[in-house]
């Protein structure tokens, strides 16, 4: 197993996760362009590299990077289709591509 899907193997984390999706259960991505999905990823807004991190060793970067995972401010809803296809892009070119429901650029870009 990798270190980055042992961090999410935790009880914790899956307890933390549950509760999350139960209050904010739809896709964020999916109602910016007016779609209601059902959310079933807990999403890391800023990628919080905690596997990383752990295998480095590194004191510093290990506790930056739990505390960036445990932001629940730093989390939203996403459906599996949105995190699989649009956040791996986004995370590639640093921004979210599409258009919300008014015809506005996700990105802020224009």
């Amino acid at each position: 197993m990798s270190q980055h899907s042992h961090v999410y193997h935790n009880p914790r984390w899956r307890k933390a996760r549950l509760s999350f999706l139960q209050r904010r259960p739809l896709c964020v991505l999916c109602q910016q362009v007016g779609q209601v999905t059902a959310a079933s990823v807990v999403d890391h807004i800023r990628p919080h590299r905690l596997g990383q991190a752990l295998q480095s060793g590194q004191k510093d970067s290990i506790q930056q990077a739990q505390a960036l995972f445990w932001d629940s401010a730093n989390w939203q809803p996403l459906c599996k289709p949105c995190h699989d296809r649009h956040k791996a892009r986004q995370e590639r070119s640093g921004q979210l591509k599409g258009c919300d429901a008014q015809g506005n650029p996700l990105s802020g870009d224009w």
